[in-house]
């Protein structure tokens, strides 16, 4: 399902990918795993990522700049509306589209609903299935044929984003697959974020994985001394 790494020597690439996905599939592991440290938080609380966030990542003369976007899910309140929106703004403006599922979910309501919207939309499509290691291969193929029969992927990749299997051959690919230009960020930059968002936004982390109910939701980091 992957094909050849495409890329030309000596020629410069750049392009963004957007990882869209409902909430808790992976996306913010998948990021920090392509880049090699921690530019996106993580927590097993859906909706943890807030507002779109790129991570940067080099292969060769490839710059690949993901975009993490918040889950999709069906919103209720004004700012799920807005969450949802800006993950889709976030694919609409990419060079490429990563659809993220979970294996162990499969195609349940939510990424059904995900899958119809992305059937429409005109952007190069791949299809990532995330957290392999946790469910056996017949399943995981029959997830993968519905999945593209659904939807017209370029590529399938199936990773366990936790311990790194199979990101390098989805690195290969992108890198071979972005449009020709030259990069957009410094080759030592990992994230565009600044240093003061950062610390907000781990800070954040942490309140979500030690507050409960609907206190994580209420909460809002701001930096005022650096």
């Amino acid at each position: 399902m992957v094909e050849p790494h495409g890329g030309e020597p000596g020629v410069r690439r750049c392009g963004f990918i957007a990882l869209i996905g409902a909430p808790n599939v992976g996306k913010s592991t998948l990021i920090n795993a392509i880049v090699g440290a921690k530019v996106a938080i993580v927590s097993h609380k859906v909706q943890t990522t807030r507002t779109l966030l790129r991570g940067i990542a080099m292969l060769a003369g490839s710059q690949l700049v993901f975009i993490d976007t918040p889950g999709i899910f069906q919103p209720r309140r004004r700012l799920d509306r807005a969450m949802v929106a800006g993950a889709w703004t976030g694919a609409g403006d990419a060079d490429i589209v990563g659809a993220m599922i979970d294996a162990r979910r499969g195609l349940d309501a939510e990424t059904l609903a995900l899958m119809e919207r992305l059937a429409g939309l005109q952007r190069p499509k791949i299809l990532i299935v995330n957290k392999i290691d946790l469910v056996e291969k017949p399943t995981l193929l029959a997830l993968v044929k519905e999945a593209t029969e659904r939807v017209a992927f370029a590529a399938t990749f199936m990773v366990c984003a936790l311990s790194g299997d199979g990101i390098t051959d989805l690195k290969q690919w992108l890198a071979g697959h972005v449009p020709a230009g030259p990069w957009h960020y410094p080759e030592d930059q990992i994230t565009d974020a600044p240093l003061r968002q950062l610390a907000a936004e781990i800070t954040r982390e942490k309140l979500y994985l030690r507050l409960h109910q609907e206190l994580p939701y209420q909460s809002t980091v701001e930096t005022n001394a650096w």
